[in-house]
């Protein structure tokens, strides 16, 4: 009894520790959160015909919002690589400009949660291909092949927009959208 006591224990000690150190934990979202947003939201109040579409294409939503947020977060590693912590002066302007625009929009209504505290939050999808494009040499050992890279981000997006404006994929469009990202999780590693 003594041998699992202690066991417990220190893996108890173990978990704190990494914990204070600022350990990142995995996220999890269950059938109960989901359960209590949907109340919140009034879904007995919605058709159940639009819920399922919605339901089929939350699936597919969640796989973009993901990607999205991957590719973010491959600009920004790739970007302060090279241009330290001023890598956002390396943006296009026109993309600044929106993000400035918008963060400032945030601002004025603080009641409501903001996009997040970087202007990298605050850009489209189709930002991120700017982006990589106009520093394609910070990117070129990543992704090899700059006319891939924006085929892939700007069939996404294509997707993402039909998705995120209550329109529906076909089974063809959501294969294509698995094809897209696992070529490019493979190719950016």
């Amino acid at each position: 009894m003594d041998v699992l006591y202690t066991f417990v224990y220190r893996g108890l000690l173990t978990e704190e520790s990494l914990d204070k150190v600022g350990r990142r934990r995995r996220r999890h979202f269950g059938a109960e959160q989901a359960a209590k947003i949907r109340e919140s939201l009034s879904f007995e109040m919605l058709d159940p015909d639009f819920l399922a579409d919605a339901d089929r294409m939350a699936i597919v939503y969640t796989a973009i919002h993901a990607f999205e947020n991957t590719v973010r977060e491959l600009v920004k590693k790739a970007m302060a690589e090279v241009h330290g912590e001023m890598w956002w002066s390396k943006v296009p302007e026109r993309v600044q400009k929106k993000a400035k625009t918008r963060m400032e929009e945030d601002a004025k209504f603080k009641w409501h949660g903001t996009r997040g505290a970087s202007e990298i939050v605050y850009c489209d999808f189709g930002d991120l291909s700017s982006i990589i494009v106009t520093n394609w040499p910070q990117f070129e050992s990543i992704l090899s092949d700059m006319e891939w890279a924006k085929g892939v981000l700007n069939t996404l997006e294509r997707s993402r927009n039909i998705v995120m404006h209550g329109g529906l994929l076909s089974k063809e469009d959501v294969e294509r959208i698995g094809m897209n990202i696992r070529d490019w999780i493979r190719q950016s590693g």
